[in-house]
């Protein structure tokens, strides 16, 4: 074979090598029908490795053998005895179908489209993670979607101007890395990110915390202190929650935006810094400033650059890159052997509400990594808050929200389609509507992924038989 392999292992025991399969990354199974105890025992195989190449090998060779065998779960079918150049040349087959969309995104130049993933294909590891191509922060910045793309496009425009920047966005889905993206990919980079949490600080502390105080300013001023705005001068200022700021300092905050200069807490001496305003709340402005809460000039001074960033319910197809990029960081934080999920792991994360954004599904990740080993995350080793789909009824995915469809044309009464047609296209449906997303699509009609696979590979098999006369 062109491709490289490893040296292949022997089972004579189905058991053993189902326990084994959980543990080890498996591209490709050669299956003894008779050793595992004939052609419904396939679909264990099919389920632990959704994404291996199983050819199937009988003494019993048919037409209804083959396509019992393909319908279980095995990509090809083979009659013993056979040569090696028979087998080689129909694994070769099954890789090659394989290749092209896997080896599409290692074609095309580093772009934040690298993280996109093809369900046919096994995922690749490497474009979630930071590289020299591009600053660190944009590539945190992990995405794909429509929605992520559309961010990424916003932070190099935004980078290299001197105006605010106003993000939003819920808790957890990034702002303070949008933030960090922004600075990055300025002039600015080379001097200070100094980033301060507005919501963090007591009310009476935080002036002292961003312009600094002088020694005697208040009990306890033993010295004098720079505060956050002299130490980010001629790079970026990062206030984090900005709706958490007392009204009195917003004043002085809008003072400081419109003529550079601020006094130290105690001081009388004005001093003048350049730096570059970048803000973050998760509520939202416009009704905290119906409430009261926020100065209405005080968001129009600010809010010059606006970038809004999705909670990851809204962003699905990212979900998946985001988990293998967190599962690959933390696996070798903690020295343990996680390569992927399984395929009922990877439905469960993928259709989970995530209402803690991305910060939850990083700590999610994390915990079960600390907590657990082996060679893919299982449904058991999920949270049990994640796993409990009763415990969040608005965790089901509703295709019509997903995808507005067209009604399908009536057919004439009395027409029956066949059973077989109307699963597949029930199925294809769901494949429309989640781009392809094998998983999405398979917890949406709350099937097994692998059922999905056996059944694609059924109509295959169906349409290159011959019609019957």
């Amino acid at each position: 074979m062109a491709a490289n392999c490893s040296d292949p292992i022997l089972y004579t025991d189905s058991t053993s090598c189902l326990q084994d399969l959980a543990d080890k990354s498996t591209d490709i199974l050669i299956i003894d029908l008779e050793t595992i105890g004939g052609d419904d025992a396939l679909e264990a195989y099919a389920v632990r490795c959704p994404k291996a190449v199983i050819i199937a090998v009988s003494a019993k060779g048919s037409v209804s053998r083959a396509v019992s065998a393909m319908r279980a779960g095995a990509h090809d079918f083979l009659t013993k005895p056979f040569s090696l150049d028979v087998l080689s040349a129909k694994i070769s087959f099954q890789l090659e179908q394989r290749r092209p969309l896997s080896t599409q995104s290692a074609k095309r130049p580093a772009d934040i489209q690298e993280t996109s993933q093809t369900p046919e294909t096994p995922r690749q590891k490497s474009p979630v993670i930071a590289t020299h191509d591009e600053p660190e922060g944009l590539n945190r910045l992990v995405g794909a979607s429509h929605q992520m793309v559309d961010v990424h496009d916003q932070i190099k425009r935004m980078a290299p101007s001197q105006a605010p920047v106003f993000i939003t966005g819920e808790s957890g889905t990034g702002k303070e890395l949008c933030a960090k993206a922004v600075h990055d990919l300025s002039d600015r980079q080379p001097s200070r990110f100094v980033t301060l949490n507005c919501a963090a600080i007591p009310r009476d502390l935080i002036e002292s915390e961003i312009f600094g105080y002088v020694r005697g300013a208040f009990t306890g001023a033993a010295d004098n202190r720079v505060g956050a705005a002299e130490q980010a001068d001629g790079g970026t200022l990062f206030l984090d929650e900005i709706g958490e700021m007392d009204l009195l300092l917003q004043s002085k905050l809008l003072r400081f935006l419109q003529t550079g200069t601020f006094q130290r807490l105690g001081d009388t001496e004005s001093r003048k810094v350049d730096a570059r305003i970048i803000c973050a709340t998760n509520r939202n402005p416009l009704s905290e400033i119906s409430a009261g809460r926020f100065r209405e000039d005080l968001y129009y001074r600010l809010h010059v650059l606006p970038i809004h960033l999705p909670p990851l319910r809204e962003r699905r197809e990212d979900v998946l890159p985001l988990a293998e990029a967190f599962l690959q960081r933390y696996s070798h934080e903690e020295r343990r052997g996680f390569k992927g999920f399984d395929a009922d792991a990877e439905a469960r994360i993928v259709t989970y509400s995530w209402p803690g954004n991305v910060r939850q599904l990083e700590n999610t990740i994390r915990q079960i990594v600390v907590m657990n080993d082996g060679a893919a995350v299982t449904f058991d080793m999920l949270p049990m808050a994640i796993r409990d789909q009763s415990a969040r009824p608005n965790a089901v995915i509703d295709l019509s929200r997903e995808r507005s469809r067209a009604a399908a044309p009536a057919r004439p009464f009395g027409t029956i389609e066949p059973l077989w047609a109307q699963e597949r296209r029930i199925i294809e449906d769901a494949l429309d509507a989640f781009d392809g997303n094998i998983a999405m699509a398979a917890a949406a009609l709350e099937i097994s992924p692998s059922t999905i696979y056996r059944k694609r590979q059924s109509w295959l098999e169906r349409s290159t038989q011959p019609a019957s006369i």
